[in-house]
């Protein structure tokens, strides 16, 4: 059976390239220029309402099975400056409460979508001291819906280090087999959040229900195989490359030279990322803060965007003949990272490429939500509704049968 759903804050549709060829989608919404540009060149633009969602009429909206909200981060992120969710204060996270205003005002209407998922940073469950985690769930509660949270790391698909944290919101019971056993542990973070929704009191603070979600599989795409060799951008002089590299801690500076020892040993090249970061200085070294390289090889560090507080993350490639390389990651690896196919357009220019990809949902765990959450939900609703059909029509009959 077709799913059909809304999707805002819809970027470059990473959402709706998650869900997949079983969805359909209704409507999509977005005030990024760029991002919309992109979007209509890979899906068209029928479907697409460019602007503020807060200027957004409730009766422009179509009932769906789903609406999708992966809204700003910059004021929940721990690279930002943690305003929170609150209206006013100049918090760009406070446009999820513009998104509320549309499905609670449909709720009220008869016609909401039967499940909702939100999708942010991991930071939501604590800003504030877990209150604005609290004050989303009262809201998701105060229209009928039971809901739930998980923390799904990108990391699993790709090789990309991005946890993000999905609510997941629907009507009515979910189906026994969904349900999580009791006292399964989540992250501390999470569980603090939990306790903050616990704490409001009130038959909206009973609304939640715990439901299992598998671990991801892992991953088979490494950081090597993200790199392009045409289009990139430019590779750092030696002079720059030096410079860099002096900002390395010995920790980094250590992971650096292993890698180096991996690249000559193995006779091929060794990728990793680095980012430019301001830290406390050393003991003895004065009472400021420093600004250090930090390298990984393993998985890509965290895709942030200017707007998100950090600086662009850098491409470190270890040579089989010594030479250390750097560049800025390009806008198709960042894409790569989010699981993004080569065949999807992005924006034409470097800054607001990467912008799309780092302000993204990542693909694969968008899919895996769908897969185990959102699709076996509205399959329990489906069967639910059948069910209750079935029963109604008995009823008739048999009203009949005792008129006669």
């Amino acid at each position: 059976m077709r799913r059909t759903f809304v999707e805002f804050f819809a970027g470059g549709g990473m959402a709706r390239l998650g869900l997949g060829d079983g969805w359909d989608c209704l409507w999509a919404n977005d005030h990024d220029a760029a991002k919309c540009a992109a979007y209509r060149e890979n899906f068209g633009g029928e479907d697409l309402h460019e602007g503020d969602v807060a200027e957004v009429p409730p009766s422009e909206v179509p009932q769906a099975d789903l609406a999708w909200a992966s809204f700003p981060c910059q004021d929940l992120s721990l690279a930002g400056a943690r305003r929170g969710m609150g209206v006013g204060a100049g918090s760009r996270s406070s446009v999820f409460w513009a998104f509320w205003f549309l499905i609670a005002r449909m709720a009220r209407e008869g016609r909401a979508p039967r499940v909702l998922a939100i999708e942010n940073v991991v930071g939501l469950a604590s800003a504030n001291g877990s209150e604005d985690f609290a004050t989303l769930t009262a809201a998701l509660a105060s229209v009928g819906y039971r809901w739930d949270a998980h923390v799904v790391d990108a990391a699993g698909f790709v090789p990309q280090s991005r946890p993000r944290l999905f609510v997941i919101a629907w009507q009515g019971e979910p189906p026994e087999g969904m349900l999580e056993e009791d006292g399964a542990p989540r992250s501390r973070a999470l569980e603090a959040a939990f306790a903050a929704a616990a704490a409001m009191g009130g038959a909206e603070a009973k609304a939640r229900r715990a439901l299992r979600l598998p671990t991801p599989p892992g991953r088979n795409l490494q950081l090597g195989d993200i790199v392009e060799d045409d289009g990139a951008p430019r590779w750092r002089t030696a002079a720059e490359t030096k410079a860099i590299l002096r900002l390395m801690a010995p920790r980094h500076r250590a992971r650096l030279e292993e890698a180096r020892a991996q690249a000559k040993a193995g006779g091929r090249r060794v990728a990793g990322t680095l980012y430019r970061r301001m830290r406390p200085a050393e003991a003895g070294r004065g009472n400021g803060t420093v600004q250090r390289a930090e390298v990984r090889f393993d998985i890509a560090g965290c895709l942030r965007t200017p707007a998100g507080g950090s600086s662009r993350q850098t491409l470190v490639i270890c040579e089989p003949d010594g030479r250390v390389r750097l560049r800025l990651l390009s806008g198709r690896e960042a894409a790569r990272l989010m699981g993004l196919p080569d065949a999807d357009r992005l924006p034409k220019g470097y800054t607001h490429a990467y912008k799309l990809a780092g302000d993204g949902v990542a693909v694969p765990a968008a899919r895996w939500i769908a897969a185990h959450l959102l699709e076996p939900l509205l399959d329990h609703m489906d069967a639910r509704d059948a069910l209750a059909g079935e029963s109604g029509r008995a009823a008739d009959v048999a009203l009949k049968a005792a008129a006669v």
